[in-house]
């Protein structure tokens, strides 16, 4: 089976990037000694964003079906 490419999101995509900057601003906030629940809410965002661009580019790629609720 031939993989289409064409729905892959490229580093330059704004989703892509999106969580890329929101990992830099983690680290930015933990390196300027954030702490406690300011911290792990920036951790959750990046975690969060970079899960969304995993789950696209598997279903771009014809990986697993998400499982539901």
């Amino acid at each position: 089976m031939k993989r289409d490419l064409s729905n892959v999101l490229m580093p330059d995509h704004p989703l892509y990037i999106g969580a890329v900057d929101a990992l830099k601003v983690y680290h930015k906030a933990e390196a300027d000694g954030v702490e406690g629940a300011e911290l792990e809410r920036l951790r959750l965002m990046a975690e969060h964003r970079f899960q969304a661009v995993t789950d696209y580019q598997m279903h771009a790629l014809g990986g697993p079906a998400e499982k539901g609720h």
